[in-house]
């Protein structure tokens, strides 16, 4: 019985969340069939997350019928949802390193011996079950040794080994693949279909468009919290499925052209990596960026858009490729390498790894360039105060005065502050990583007309941004990335459709 015929396994409608008030699920369904590789589909903040919370009873949802082989259940909590059939395993492996591979299969509910011999572990029984369940998954290793010593890939299938092994009809899939490579992806792949064909229904969520159409048989598509549609994979093709992601459709004739200021093109690159990259993150890049330029990096969540900044840098160390500063090979040990050598990065997560909420306007402005002036030589309150009103009415950062702690400001505010914490340090190469995310129009205005000023004073930029819009108006080059590589390089003038199109393009 093919999936289209049979009745759901397991059948959701109206599904409905709020949280302090703010709707995060409207009306949500998601239909999941017994033999059938189902992907869960949507940007950051579609519901994603939210929904499989639902499914696997980590939260009540506020409305909404759930009805598993025909019949209404709402699990209350993840033990619960288990017990209902119904395992997630998620992006990061959630198994205990110091145990041995069988007892993280069976932690909790390890077979035992009788009454006679006090209820004791069954080791025996434990690990041949555990070399059963393994064998499902395609694993024939020593279930007796202890899981750290096997590599990511093997533990992420112990973790599904482990999900199947309590007799599971629905196995939810969070980003199984973000720590894999190629190769390992491949594998997993494999063990899918396997889990497929003997019946189990598998919900994928993942942000890479090419193992939506490698492996998915359905794909539901969720935004802003909404339901939008579900498909089969077959009818869906790429570029209507990031439509459907984004609310838009991709017309291939509209242009946007950019006006970013003129630059020397033929001056030497001041950052060239060539072949730049690191296993299961990115694989290598080829770019460049001179004095002047702003240089847009482009793709959709998971593209390795923040990965490739990192290496950039000096947060990882890159295992392949060279890295090149006004022509000599650079390797950054730290990223107080990078500030050394001139660089700047402003990174996505601005709450967590941007601000420090607790210190003042002037504390959070001062900090990068006291880091690169060391230990030795302290910048007084009055130099702090100085250079943080500077850059307060250069960027127009609306804050009570420069003590304000930074954690009260708008978000549009706190970004600007970021901005000015770096460009205090005098960069010659400024990586903004997504700096418009989270904050109001205006603000975001603001910030991209800074960045054409500092463009025109001669400073780089690596702008880096989900907002096709954005990067088409201000680069001068465009380097798209899809899946953790690099499928193609824009000029000038592109429209954001073009950028789309790269990214859907089934040949990239």
């Amino acid at each position: 019985m093919t999936p289209e015929s049979a009745n759901p396994i397991l059948d959701l409608s109206g599904i409905a969340k709020h949280f302090s008030g703010t709707p995060v699920l409207r009306d949500v369904k998601l239909r999941l069939h017994r033999g059938e590789i189902h992907a869960l589909m949507g940007q950051n903040g579609a519901g994603k997350s939210t929904l499989i919370k639902v499914l696997t009873g980590v939260i009540e949802p506020d409305a909404g019928r759930m009805l598993l082989e025909g019949q209404p259940v709402w699990p209350k909590s993840p033990l619960a949802a288990q017990k209902l059939g119904i395992s997630t395993v998620y992006q990061e492996v959630n198994l205990c390193p110091n145990l041995s591979v069988a007892e993280n299969i069976f932690a909790g509910r390890y077979p035992r011996h009788g009454l006679a011999q006090g209820f004791r572990i069954d080791w025996a029984t434990a690990n041949r079950r555990a070399r059963e369940v393994l064998a499902r998954v395609g694993l024939d290793i020593d279930v007796e040794r202890l899981l750290a010593s096997y590599p990511v890939a093997v533990q992420q299938l112990v973790a599904i080994a482990r999900a199947i092994s309590i007799e599971s009809k629905v196995l939810i899939l969070d980003e199984p693949t973000s720590s894999l490579d190629d190769d390992e992806v491949r594998k997993l792949f494999e063990v899918l279909r396997r889990l497929r064909d003997d019946g189990l229904a598998i919900v994928f969520v993942t942000h890479f468009l090419n193992q939506v159409y490698a492996v998915s048989d359905r794909i539901t598509v969720l935004r802003n919290g909404g339901w939008v549609g579900e498909w089969r994979a077959a009818d869906l093709g790429p570029q209507a499925l990031i439509a459907a992601m984004l609310g838009r459709e991709i017309a291939a004739q509209s242009t946007a052209p950019a006006v970013a200021p003129a630059f020397d093109n033929s001056a030497p690159p001041l950052l060239q990596a060539l072949g730049l990259g690191q296993a299961r993150q990115l694989q290598p890049v080829d770019l460049q960026v001179r004095a002047g330029e702003v240089l847009g990096v482009a793709g959709l969540l998971g593209s390795g858009r923040t990965e490739l900044a990192r290496l950039l840098f000096g947060l990882e160390a890159p295992d392949r490729g060279v890295l090149r500063i006004d022509g000599s090979e650079v390797k950054f040990g730290s990223p107080a390498d990078a500030i050394a050598q001139g660089l700047a990065l402003c990174p996505e997560e601005r709450k967590t790894d941007g601000i420090v909420a607790e210190l003042s306007v002037r504390e959070n402005i001062a900090l990068a360039l006291q880091a690169r002036m060391g230990v030795r030589r302290f910048l007084s309150h009055a130099e702090q105060t100085a250079l943080a009103e500077r850059f307060v009415a250069d960027l127009g950062i609306k804050a009570a005065s420069v003590e304000t702690p930074i954690g009260l400001l708008s978000g549009g505010n706190q970004q600007k502050a970021m901005v000015a914490r770096w460009l205090a340090t005098q960069p010659r190469l400024l990586i903004l990583d997504e700096p418009t995310r989270g904050i109001d129009v205006a603000a975001k205005q603001e910030i991209m007309e800074q960045i054409l000023r500092l463009a025109r004073a001669g400073m780089a930029v690596i702008f880096i941004s989900s907002e096709m819009s954005e990067v088409v108006r201000v680069a001068h080059r465009i380097v798209v990335l899809r899946d953790r590589r690099k499928v193609g390089e824009l000029p000038a003038g592109s429209s954001e459709d073009a950028v789309y199109e790269l990214i859907a393009a089934e040949h990239a």
